[in-house]
């Protein structure tokens, strides 16, 4: 290739990598959070996977209604016989103890049936509609189950990122202060007026910041993948959270035990699927039992059938015969399957009355903590939160005094310190005060 050919050739390159990249770019989603929570529930996959266990429900309902629906068939069959067909009673024979025996016939043979047959009476047919309509509800609670504790992930991996990012940027403010110390005392330092302890002390402090800065950078990389995989989108995905953390939350009036444990076991879905089992269970027993039962059915069937030599089917005859009657088919043995199953249904419906007082119980220790950490994040955010704007002021004097050289580097340094670290906790506490409030709804079945 000429370069005269080559360069319209690398400008339409460049252009393609341009309008690539700006793609690219444009793809970044701004998201809030309801915006998160309503998007991973439309296309978390741990969602979508039990969305189906719902259709795979509703259609094995389908099939426990044909049990009570007529059935039809069409059957045929053909055949070409090496020997024409046999038939005894017809002939003469030498020996009179043999039976006589002719073979007369066509060598090709065809017959055609149309089958029907109505369950008049089938025992199985009611407990297995039954089972197969509370297998669906079971999986519609197990679906809203689900919803709620992904809602709740979401809504935790959110505030976790806002968290991070506020980290960071008290890091930053923090950085910012230490450098400006650091100057300070390098200046002091030229002129005479510091001692050199102060300025390796500042550069210290510089220095054990950038580490940190860095962790929090890619913690909120790792918390955005997180996002977008709980969310269902691609995890190359660029996402820009457009809501900030509240810095003084509003307290709630801390919730009665009582009302939350009442409360959860009404709304609770995966409490309520336990008791959606034990019902499937309990139909288990009668389906088990009606295998035992006789079936009554009303069959029919018309068939068509004819012989010919040479497949010639054309000029042949076709005789029918047709006939209508009742079935009855009654178990006697089976091998003790039956009485097996009977047992095991009786132990799954045991089992599920054991799992689902041990979920009570279990649902009341949770509760409890629930309660528990509500009150000592509330508590603990509003003591931090004092110790934040005191450390403010704090520094604020410390600060002011060192201008006036009243004070030392030494102690303006533990003043920016405890300042930094009270925002941290601060902001701790507010994260865990949300996170709490957060497993509230969740435990009270709500998103």
């Amino acid at each position: 290739m000429t370069s005269r050919t080559f360069f319209p050739y690398s400008i339409l390159l460049s252009a393609g990598l341009f309008l690539y990249s700006a793609t690219v770019h444009a793809q970044t989603i701004s998201l809030s959070l309801q915006d998160a929570v309503s998007m991973a529930i439309k296309n978390n996959r741990q969602l979508k996977a039990a969305n189906i266990d719902i259709s795979v429900a509703q259609e094995q309902r389908k099939v426990a209604r044909s049990l009570s629906l007529p059935s039809a068939g069409i059957g045929a069959q053909y055949a070409h016989y090496f020997d024409l067909p046999v038939f005894f009673g017809l002939g003469e024979t030498n020996d009179k103890d043999k039976v006589p025996y002719s073979r007369f016939g066509g060598r090709d043979q065809f017959s055609a049936a149309l089958s029907a047959s109505y369950p008049v009476y089938n025992p199985a047919a009611r407990p297995s509609q039954r089972e197969a309509q509370l297998q669906e509800k079971a999986s519609r609670s197990s679906y809203a189950a689900k919803e709620i504790d992904i809602s709740a992930a979401v809504k935790r991996t959110y505030l976790g990122i806002l968290v991070l990012n506020q980290r960071l940027k008290l890091q930053y403010e923090s950085l910012q202060r230490n450098k400006k110390a650091l100057q300070d005392a390098s200046s002091l330092l030229a002129q005479g007026r510091a001692l050199r302890v102060d300025t390796l002390r500042a550069y210290t402090s510089v220095k054990n910041l950038e580490p940190d800065i860095l962790r929090l950078n890619k913690a909120i990389e790792v918390g955005k993948l997180q996002l977008t995989t709980l969310i269902g989108i691609d995890s190359l995905q660029e996402v820009n959270l457009t809501d900030s953390l509240l810095r003084h939350p509003e307290v709630i009036v801390i919730p009665q035990e009582t009302a939350v444990y009442e409360e959860a076991k009404a709304n609770r879905p995966d409490l309520q699927q336990l008791n959606i089992n034990r019902q499937i269970s309990e139909q288990g027993i009668a389906l088990a039992k009606a295998r035992r039962l006789p079936v009554v059915s009303l069959v029919g069937q018309y068939q068509l059938q004819t012989q010919a030599r040479k497949f010639d089917f054309t000029n042949a005859s076709w005789p029918a015969a047709s006939f209508a009657g009742a079935q009855v088919s009654v178990p006697l043995f089976s091998g003790s399957s039956n009485l097996a199953k009977i047992r095991q249904a009786k132990l799954s419906y045991e089992q599920s009355g054991i799992e689902i007082t041990d979920a009570y119980e279990q649902l009341k220790t949770e509760v409890r903590q629930v309660i528990a950490n509500l009150q000592e994040t509330s508590e603990r955010m509003q003591t931090q939160q004092q110790v934040q704007t005191t450390a403010s002021e704090s520094y604020t004097i410390v600060q002011y005094r060192y201008q006036k050289g009243v004070t030392t580097r030494l102690e303006l340094t533990d003043a920016e310190l405890a300042l930094t670290t009270a925002q941290l906790n601060y902001l701790e506490a507010v994260y865990d005060y949300l996170s709490a409030r957060i497993e509230l709804d969740r435990t009270t079945g709500k998103q």
